[in-house]
């Protein structure tokens, strides 16, 4: 074989590579596109109000329709439920964006929904809502457990002259909140009170390199008292 001829035959050779590799690229399958669940909407119970909708059961339960709006790439959804008097949490799941749960009345709830798709492991949660379930001749409501504004929970802040201000919101129905327990430690139990003040704000010393743990008790003039989730920030 001259030189010619073996320049040409490997010519041939690379152009059949070329052409098999190409039909390989045309032959394979595209991947196919996942949409990942939206975040739900919620619209009953109202955030922060009486509840007074709902069946009434008997003088302890009554049956209430909660309500989001539908969300796409969704299939279904996991409506999560706090009892804030007791702290327990309980599921329910929907295929549709309502469901009717029985709850007790005369009671403060947390409430979120969480959307799900059968072709994603991704999930979205909704806001957290909060709500208060009416009962019999309800003269007193106890206060929603405090919502931190600042430091925000989880977050790595500097201080200044190693102080810093603890800051929260506290909603009541029927606005007669009397004073708040501050507790702040370095376990995450935030079991030393601070003492007591009647504004949502409050300065304490902090330790640079030190995370610390705060809580709230919020407490009206009847003497209802509702305890905030743990918070915790780190001093940088």
């Amino acid at each position: 074989m001259d030189m010619r001829t073996f320049k040409k035959y490997n010519l041939s050779i690379v152009l059949l590579l070329i052409i098999w590799s190409c039909n390989k690229s045309d032959n394979s399958k595209p991947e196919e596109l996942v949409n990942n669940p939206i975040a739900a909407i919620l619209t009953f119970p109202e955030d922060n109000t009486e509840c007074n909708e709902g069946v009434i059961i008997n003088d302890t339960e009554s049956r209430v329709n909660f309500q989001w709006n539908d969300t796409e790439f969704t299939d279904n959804y996991t409506v999560v439920l706090k009892n804030l008097d007791t702290d327990i949490i309980f599921e329910t799941e929907s295929t549709s964006n309502s469901v009717e749960i029985i709850i007790e009345r005369s009671t403060s709830y947390q409430w979120y929904v969480i959307s799900k798709s059968e072709s994603s492991d991704v999930t979205a949660k909704s806001d957290l809502w909060q709500f208060y379930n009416a009962g019999n001749g309800s003269v007193y409501y106890v206060p929603f457990p405090a919502d931190v504004l600042a430091p925000e929970n989880g977050s790595t802040i500097s201080a200044l002259g190693n102080k810093i201000f603890l800051e929260w919101n506290t909603d009541d129905l029927d606005n007669d909140l009397k004073q708040y327990e501050v507790f702040l430690g370095t376990e995450n139990t935030a079991t030393e009170s601070l003492g007591f003040v009647n504004e949502n704000k409050f300065e304490v010393n902090v330790v640079s390199g030190t995370e610390y743990f705060w809580m709230i008790k919020s407490i009206d003039e009847a003497g209802n008292i509702s305890n905030s989730e743990v918070f915790n920030f780190l001093v940088n």
